[in-house]
């Protein structure tokens, strides 16, 4: 084998575990972040900030978002797609906030 391509052959090596360790540390994040979010919404029932109607929408939201992850990781997550679901974790997570501070509370 040639410098030249040993030297390409290496090169491709560290790209491709490169792109690996980042894609794995972004999958990291989406999954912390689902934790995260369902630990806020479970909170929230704790101290009747969320009604059942409220607590039952977003946990739909929050499963639905769980499964297009799941089935968008199964064929390999793209940058655009990455870009998406954190979009999407950001509006769920303003919803949970805005849920909690509306004013309305669970009946005991």
């Amino acid at each position: 084998m040639t410098t030249k391509k040993r030297i390409g052959v290496l090169a491709t090596v560290f790209l491709g575990t490169g792109l690996l360790a980042a894609s794995s540390a972004e999958a990291g994040r989406i999954h912390a972040r689902q934790e995260h979010q369902q630990r806020r919404i479970a909170q929230g029932v704790r101290t009747g900030a969320l009604t059942a109607r409220e607590t039952a929408r977003l946990e739909a939201r929050e499963a639905a978002l769980n499964r297009e992850v799941r089935v968008l990781r199964s064929n390999g997550l793209t940058p655009r797609e990455r870009v998406r679901i954190e979009h999407q974790q950001n509006r769920l997570s303003r919803d949970i906030y805005r849920q909690k501070h509306d004013g309305q509370t669970r009946q005991r």
